[in-house]
């Protein structure tokens, strides 16, 4: 599966980009300081910067994941985008 966090108009030239997996209440990071996290290390990969691609997903990926970019440049410094997954 691939989710997308689409960048426009970046004013700042390497903005910090984070996902992280909500479920249940608690959160986890996905992405942090340019690499992969927990198990996601083996089956996730990110595409262009700014997609999150998971392989071989299972209904415990389902979750809502959240990407957040930092752009200490721009009008808008800090943005995110919830993204709601649900594996069948």
């Amino acid at each position: 599966v691939e989710l997308s966090c689409i960048i426009k108009s970046i004013a700042t030239p390497d903005p910090r980009i984070e996902w992280k997996k909500i479920r249940d209440g608690e959160t986890s990071y996905v992405f942090f300081e340019n690499k992969m996290q927990g198990d996601f290390v083996t089956r996730a990969e990110i595409l262009s910067r700014t997609s999150l691609v998971i392989k071989n997903t299972t209904r415990m990926d389902t979750a809502t994941y959240r990407c957040e970019v930092a752009a200490p440049s721009d009008t808008k410094t800090i943005d995110e985008i919830n993204i709601q997954l649900t594996v069948q």
